[in-house]
């Protein structure tokens, strides 16, 4: 009876490690977890997982963060096997910063970053000392920044690729506050009667009910800034995650871009 007992301790520990942890599904060829912002974007990876499911017969689970950090931390921990929310410049900032071993596996959109504003409906309504607000995590407000230089508003330093901070300012003629703010915060910043312009990632503003026609200036549609389905270097040519690539770089998810983002995605693909 004690080995019997000892039997099903082992059986019932083992049943509940898997429950918990949820690292055997990761050897199912046919169940792939991903990891997502929540937010629009969230809608388009349930358009994909859908997508999946009809073609591939391939189950995808998601698992929503609400911060830009949590997303690359659980991939490489192996807690997910794929994240979509990245771009290129933050994803090589984060692997050089943390030794990520990751892997580009495709591409989805495009979502431009746009300057909103209660105050001012044209940028050259820009007064002498006015504030903005940027968001504070380097790679978003190195792109805002850019936003700025590229509307002749500051002159960033040279040779400071897609990651100038506020030290690289070197001209800022209208001697204009920049200030950094977590960027789930940007769009409440707005009613804040010192703030005069706030530059906002597009999935903060959608959620806020912000559009690019609303933006005084937006990021051009030639940008740089693709967002990423990523992989780990040891998971990358797995078949399910190729499926998943194409789930997602489909018409019915472009769809689902238009319905939540109106004109503000453009596919990457």
């Amino acid at each position: 009876m004690r080995i019997i007992n000892k039997q099903l301790l082992f059986l019932l520990s083992f049943v509940f490690f898997t429950a918990c942890t949820g690292k055997p599904k990761q050897s199912d060829p046919h169940h792939l977890i991903v990891g997502v912002v929540a937010g629009p974007e969230y809608q388009l990876a349930e358009a994909a997982k859908k997508v999946a499911l009809e073609k591939f017969a391939l189950d995808v689970e998601l698992v929503a963060f609400n911060d830009y950090i949590m997303p690359n931390t659980a991939l490489d921990q192996k807690d997910i096997e794929v994240n979509v929310y990245q771009t290129r410049p933050f994803l090589e900032e984060q692997a050089g910063q943390r030794g990520y071993k990751f892997a580009i596996v495709g591409n989805t959109f495009i979502y431009p970053m746009a300057g909103y504003s209660k105050k001012i409906k044209d940028i050259c309504e820009l007064k002498e000392g006015a504030t903005i607000v940027v968001p504070n995590d380097a790679t978003n407000e190195g792109r805002a920044l850019l936003l700025l230089e590229s509307k002749g508003i500051i002159k960033l330093a040279e040779g400071r690729g897609y990651a100038p901070r506020l030290i690289d300012i070197q001209d800022n003629p209208l001697r204009l506050r920049i200030l950094e703010l977590e960027a789930p915060q940007l769009p409440r910043s707005l009613d804040d009667s010192h703030v005069d312009l706030a530059v906002i990632n597009n999935s903060f503003a959608v959620k806020a009910g912000l559009f690019l026609q609303n933006g005084v200036i937006v990021e051009d549609k030639s940008s740089p800034y693709v967002n990423l389905i990523v992989a780990r270097e040891d998971n990358q040519n797995e078949e399910k995650i190729k499926q998943f690539v194409q789930a997602y770089q489909s018409d019915e998810v472009i769809a689902a871009a238009k319905e939540q983002f109106k004109d503000g995605a453009i596919p990457g693909w």
